[in-house]
């Protein structure tokens, strides 16, 4: 029985994706096929939330605006905008030739055209409590209520602030701020997570939970590439979800899949050197491309002495934690424990990729055991005599990069335990200032600075806000508010450094790498978008 479904199945499958022209044999069809290990939850815009529901929803929807390859924000649905010279008023003017997709339920079934009120409804959507999207931080402090959307006419889109946020241009490329339409959602109703209708280079098509995906070519995309050609290239996106990471490679290797992200573990040794290289084996066979992630890899300290846990731990005193930053070797880390992937964080917590970084301005910690047994000796405890044990928190996944983090410690003197618990149990712990010692990271939700310094901002105290390491410090508070009225984004990023710079020499946090993503593609694969936010962009993407 479960033999005959699979081959029905398939040749459903089969069909959709190649019967679009009738005059036009099914081995023209350019589809580029890809596979999801971590599975999907949603292709709605507003629980966007992981990465692979990023992918599928940026290939199906749109938004006012859109970041470039170097993170700049460009036009999108919006082909222009002014802001007020309070930085409180935002007006889009609209292009007029961007319609939904098809779908029965709009008039005759043919999709119609984008209005400014449809973008009122979707970003209110994101703070409607009885939506309770993923994606309400986005509005959530910046907006009063739904009167801050206003639609003052078809093409006219108006943004009010109740205070300034320099970022709010970047913040508004996120896949949550994606346009939708109101019938299409009320019809609908939870439901649209699996029946997604947007105005993207690809239209949704077919979705059988854990087996497979379908997208295809949307034949009425407003976008063209630079010599007038209508956008995407593609005839269609096929997802599989093969969760085990071994199987899903080896369909790469195959040529099953044309797409592959990330190298694993289980698999690092046969495709990388220890250097980061491609090994010999596998030269020529696919192109494998190393670019900037816009992820800091850290390690979490409690500062807060009014916390009961802080007062009781050795960590509460800044030399130790100092100690613990010159005590890592992090480029050994990232030579044997990922094959070259990642750049030593010596510069503080905002990554390598972002606009802004510059790692000769903000002094981090390097390597130097010697400086960090010195510290220890000023702190009362040479050589670790008299320091209590610490324990440093983590989940299996990172159980090695924790066990080498264990290893250099102890080389110095600082006797460390590591307790092992599920994810989840360890970010409510985080989140609610229960553990002293902790590895963390950082994903950038939008390309500015911001987002990285906003974990050390008092005002963000958990268990609603990020600041996992109770760190409060007036001059951060006074620069990351002050940052707020700079428009000037060259003055603003200055201000960054100068906040990035506070948490290096207060040290609640020990950054150990930024991240790289690790992408490889078919030699047949062209057109592929690399940026720091390793976001799924494949309007352009060719297939020979």
């Amino acid at each position: 029985m479960r033999g005959s479904f699979n081959y029905i199945f398939w040749i459903f499958c089969a069909t959709l994706i190649f019967s679009c022209k009738e005059n036009t044999s099914h081995q023209d069809k350019k589809v580029f096929n890809i596979n999801l290990d971590q599975g999907l939850t949603s292709i709605d815009p507003a629980f966007a939330r992981n990465q692979n529901a990023i992918w599928m929803t940026n290939q199906i929807f749109n938004g006012l605006v859109q970041v470039d390859s170097s993170l700049q924000t460009i036009p999108c649905i919006a082909k222009s905008w002014q802001i007020s010279a309070d930085a409180l008023t935002y007006t889009f003017h609209l292009r007029n030739d961007v319609y939904f997709h098809d779908d029965p339920i709009f008039k005759n079934g043919k999709g119609r055209k984008v209005v400014a009120s449809d973008f009122a409804y979707s970003f209110y959507r994101l703070i409607d409590p009885k939506v309770a999207s993923s994606g309400g931080w986005i509005f959530s402090d910046k907006v009063k209520d739904e009167h801050n959307f206003i639609a003052l006419n078809d093409s006219t889109f108006q943004i009010k602030l109740v205070r300034p946020f320099p970022p709010f241009m970047s913040l508004l490329t996120t896949q949550y701020c994606s346009v939708v339409p109101k019938e299409i959602v009320a019809h609908y109703g939870k439901d649209f997570r699996s029946h997604p209708i947007g105005t993207g280079p690809f239209k949704f098509k077919y979705w059988k939970e854990g087996e497979i995906l379908v997208l295809l070519k949307n034949e009425h995309y407003f976008e063209k590439d630079a010599n007038g050609k209508q956008l995407p290239y593609l005839d269609a996106v096929k997802a599989t979800f093969i969760t085990d990471k071994q199987s899903g490679f080896m369909s790469f290797l195959k040529k099953d899949l044309d797409f592959y992200y990330n190298v694993d573990g289980s698999y690092r040794d046969d495709i990388l050197t220890k250097s980061g290289k491609m090994t010999t084996k596998y030269k020529g066979k696919f192109s494998l491309t190393k670019s900037p992630y816009l992820c800091t890899e850290y390690v979490g300290i409690l500062v807060d002495t009014n916390l009961t846990i802080v007062k009781k731990s050795p960590l509460r005193l800044k030399k130790i934690r100092q100690a613990i930053n010159y005590a890592i070797d992090k480029d050994k880390l990232i030579k044997y424990l990922r094959n070259g992937i990642g750049v030593a964080a010596t510069s503080g917590i905002i990554p390598k990729g972002m606009p802004g970084f510059d790692s000769v301005a903000v002094k981090g910690y390097a390597y130097n055991p010697k400086l960090a047994a010195k510290l220890l000796a000023e702190a009362g405890f040479p050589e670790g005599k008299g320091l209590a044990e610490v324990t440093l928190n983590t989940t299996t996944t990172y159980k090695d990069l924790i066990e080498f983090i264990q290893g250099e410690l102890t080389a110095v003197g600082i006797k460390t335990k590591i307790d092992v618990s599920p994810s989840a149990s360890l970010r409510d712990l985080m989140s609610k200032n229960h553990v002293n010692f902790f590895r963390g990271s950082w994903l950038a939700d939008y390309g500015d600075g911001e987002n990285f310094l906003s974990m050390f901002y008092s005002k963000n105290k958990v268990p609603y806000g990020p600041n996992y390491t109770a760190f409060y410090n007036k001059a951060f508070d006074a620069l990351f508010e002050q940052s707020y009225y700079e428009p000037d984004s060259e003055k603003r990023f200055a201000l960054y450094r100068k906040m990035d710079q506070i948490v290096m020499d207060y040290a609640p946090v020990v950054p150990l790498f930024y991240d790289q993503s690790v992408v490889m593609l078919q030699n047949n694969i062209s057109g592929y978008s690399f940026n720091p936010q390793s976001l799924m962009i494949l309007k352009r993407v060719q297939k020979k």
